[in-house]
């Protein structure tokens, strides 16, 4: 029977020699190996003053969308939730009320906006079901918490600043990764 890569290797029974029985060779060959080891760069990152960079396809905590305009895209139509194989979105969906028109874009919005990261598995599927644009994963790690329900991200965590209020905050949320959609 072939393998099908090269690492296999065949087992040699043959009896030890008395070189071999005293374990210097191997000894010496696991020495060189740790002094080769000691000359090389050290891969640690110091975190608070370098930061690691990622891959233009790394997923981390979810954000909610704004448009150009600072309303919020979301149209609570529930495709993201119905997506999501962990069952980690929960959302409840409200009419716009008459002189809301500058914080929501459409009619109908996402009045309770929730994602459980203990279930999400940030397959990003999400982000590609949502028709508005409205959620993405950004280049952030979710920070660690002692309580589970520190986990459990409502809309107030997840909505991105206000570009027309908190430009740089908008900024530095965004991260590089949001797509502003043509105006209709």
């Amino acid at each position: 029977m072939q393998a099908l890569t090269n690492r296999a290797k065949s087992v040699d029974r043959r009896p030890m020699s008395m070189w071999e029985r005293m374990y210097l060779p191997s000894i010496v060959k696991g020495m060189g190996i740790t002094f080769s080891h000691m000359f090389t760069k050290n891969p640690t990152i110091h975190y608070p003053e370098q930061t690691r960079s990622f891959s233009q396809v790394f997923r981390g905590l979810h954000v909610l969308n704004r448009d150009e305009e600072g309303r919020e895209r979301c149209t609570a139509c529930g495709l993201c939730a119905v997506a999501c194989p962990a069952e980690a979105i929960t959302m409840e969906g409200a009419e716009r009320q008459e002189g809301e028109e500058h914080l929501y874009r459409e009619e109908k919005y996402a009045a309770k906006y929730e994602i459980n990261m203990l279930r999400c598995i940030f397959c990003g599927l999400c982000e590609e079901a949502c028709p508005k644009d409205a959620i993405y994963l950004s280049e952030t790690f979710a920070p660690a918490h002692y309580d589970r329900k520190g986990f459990v991200y409502g809309k107030d965590n997840l909505l991105i600043p206000n570009p027309l209020t908190d430009k740089e905050g908008y900024d530095k949320a965004a991260g590089g990764r949001v797509r502003v959609a043509e105006k209709v």
